[in-house]
């Protein structure tokens, strides 16, 4: 398998340098191939779509050589850089973790998302350390973003999930995370806080209620993600066109709702 060459790892690094980052979530190669052709500077796996694309449930059910044969089927047909959602780390042994992260590099990736869940920050932090020893035994970078799930899950009081995730920001940039992401932290003055002291660029979750992009920008977001919204969009697509199917045999969409099969082919053959 293809390892992530050291120029798409630098050049992912330089995009939470300045500026925002949006990446789109894709969950095979074939949508990945298609958000590249529309500009995408980098690439994200949802690990929600990749599992539902594999008939897995989201949570740590996917068997990890179903996530890295999707990660390098991926990487085969984008240039831009790969990051990809590790979950938890389908294991509570760190070492396993370190193990999984090698995997993704040797698959094409150049990142990894790894999140705390409703799991222990101490259990992150360990996880986190343990991909950079293995990493770092390769000789080879790796950009790993931390995710805490303070506000997405809404642990402790309201009023103390800013303190709460400052807390761990520190304990996870100090065990060798690069970036932090927040998904759920969707209040102006509270995400100035958090880009303000967290000492780690900034990573939200496209939601309801989130300020607009350019407004992100000027409190100091560096990167914002789409999540799973769009596979959940999609597979309410085919179950609608599936619906209409089998109650009438309807089976042709009108053609402004897809991409045309000649446009398709073309993209997908140019890799």
């Amino acid at each position: 398998m293809p390892v992530a060459p050291s120029d798409s790892i630098r050049a992912f690094r330089q995009l939470h340098e300045a500026g925002l980052l949006l990446l789109v979530n894709a969950w095979d190669a074939g949508s990945a191939r298609v958000m590249e052709s529309l500009g995408a500077r980098a690439l994200a796996t949802t690990s929600a779509g990749v599992a539902w694309a594999q008939g897995y449930p989201d949570g740590d059910a996917l068997p990890v050589s179903r996530l890295l044969d999707t990660v390098a089927s991926i990487a085969r047909v984008v240039k831009v850089p790969l990051t990809v959602d590790m979950e938890g780390g389908y294991s509570d042994d760190p070492k396993a973790v370190g193990e999984v992260a090698l995997g993704v590099l040797d698959a094409g990736g150049v990142g990894i998302n790894l999140e705390d869940g409703s799991g222990s920050a101490d259990l992150l932090c360990a996880k986190i350390e343990a991909v950079k020893r293995a990493v770092a035994g390769r000789g080879l970078d790796l950009f790993i973003n931390a995710r805490t799930d303070v506000f997405l899950k809404g642990i402790g009081p309201a009023d103390k999930r800013v303190e709460e995730t400052l807390s761990r920001a520190r304990r996870y940039k100090a065990a060798g995370a690069d970036g932090l992401f927040v998904p759920g932290l969707k209040t102006p003055a509270e995400i100035k806080v958090v880009t303000s002291e967290a000492g780690l660029p900034v990573n939200l979750m496209a939601m309801a209620g989130l300020p607009a992009a350019s407004e992100l920008a000027t409190l100091g977001v560096r990167r914002v993600s789409a999540g799973a919204g769009m596979a959940q969009s999609i597979l309410g697509r085919v179950a609608a066109l599936s619906t209409e199917f089998l109650r009438d045999g309807a089976a042709a969409p009108a053609p402004e709702a897809g991409i045309s099969y000649p446009v398709l082919n073309k993209l997908m053959a140019e890799r």
